[in-house]
């Protein structure tokens, strides 16, 4: 992918985004943290719509974070970007200098570019290497997991990850074949789960059988939920009074810790009958968003890839006394 695909990208929610998190982004000085910079393409719209806020992007893709350092080139020194897991927010925020910001965005999904490039081993429609790495100096790939882990833990992460009903079949047939020939490209892995998987199932399953095993391997070698368990609470924590987290989710795994983490801390932690709540248990958020919200049929219609995608978003109401 060259810079002019990065370019016609076409980012997730971004109006939505962009009206809900440009309202603290109005002040002089203020911060926008992209967690997941990706290609760029939310980062440009809020940079142009709040042209007093600057910008902290964070992604552990190297070859991400060139794309959007061109695409974002015009900003100057608005811009300051980042290599490294969106739960290393902490040490990011301390080398930028800014502890406290008033904006941050994770966007979970992957990036146009890691799915298109074939070599990237995410996408289950081409053949190529079972990589999935995001960050490519890391040791683990999907074939090594594949290849190495046992049948209990690799039908733990099918069931977990990708919600696969038929794990126990696909594990069986994994680990047959692997003791004959180690797994080393996608086409023969998306194979063997169409066989394993049964017919009637094939027919009325929705989407592509591969699916949800190339999810589950994604996520595990990536260890994403642990990052992102990681992320959440370091993003409240980041966040001055009256700044903004907004997340955007792809999947129920993904989810379910985002709707929690930000329930938890909408949510008095006192006990009932106390006459005063303290301050160190008082509600740190209020949110902003009713559930998730959904993109609409005209923006699915026009980026498919959009269709799982559900936003929230909280406000921090106050600091939390020590």
């Amino acid at each position: 992918m060259d810079g002019q695909q990065a370019v016609e990208h076409v980012p997730v929610m971004c109006a939505r985004i962009v009206e809900l998190l440009s309202v603290p982004l109005r002040a002089p000085g203020a911060v926008y943290v992209d967690c997941t910079l990706g290609l760029g393409g939310h980062a440009e719209a809020i940079l142009t719509a709040c042209p007093d806020a600057a910008l902290i992007g964070i992604d552990r893709d190297r070859h991400a974070l060139d794309l959007a350092g061109e695409r974002l080139a015009g900003f100057g020194d608005r811009v300051a970007l980042f290599q490294a897991r969106y739960d290393e927010l902490p040490e990011v925020l301390a080398e930028a200098g800014r502890p406290r910001v008033q904006a941050i965005l994770a966007d979970l999904g992957l990036s146009s570019m890691q799915i298109d490039r074939t070599e990237r081993g995410f996408a289950y429609r081409a053949d190529a290497p079972l990589d999935m790495r995001m960050d490519d100096t890391q040791r683990l790939t999907a074939a090594d997991l594949l290849n190495t882990a046992d049948a209990g833990e690799l039908i733990r992460i099918l069931r977990r990850f990708g919600e696969e009903r038929f794990a126990d079949r696909i594990v069986r047939r994994i680990v047959a074949e692997r003791d004959a020939e180690p797994f080393a490209g996608s086409a023969r892995l998306v194979k063997l789960i169409e066989q394993a998987i049964p017919a009637a199932a094939r027919a009325f399953g929705g989407g592509h059988p591969a699916k949800r095993t190339f999810q589950a391997l994604r996520i595990a070698v990536n260890d994403e939920l642990t990052a992102l368990a990681g992320l959440l609470p370091a993003a409240i924590d980041a966040l001055a009074p009256g700044g903004r987290l907004a997340v955007l989710a792809y999947h129920s795994g993904e989810d379910r810790l985002v709707k929690n983490a930000l329930r938890d801390a909408a949510t008095d932690r006192a006990p009932r009958g106390l006459p005063q709540v303290p301050a160190e248990l008082r509600a740190r958020l209020v949110l902003l968003t009713r559930g998730a919200e959904r993109p609409d049929d005209d923006e699915v219609q026009i980026n498919p890839r959009a269709a799982s995608a559900r936003l929230r978003v909280g406000e921090r109401i106050d600091e939390v006394a020590a």
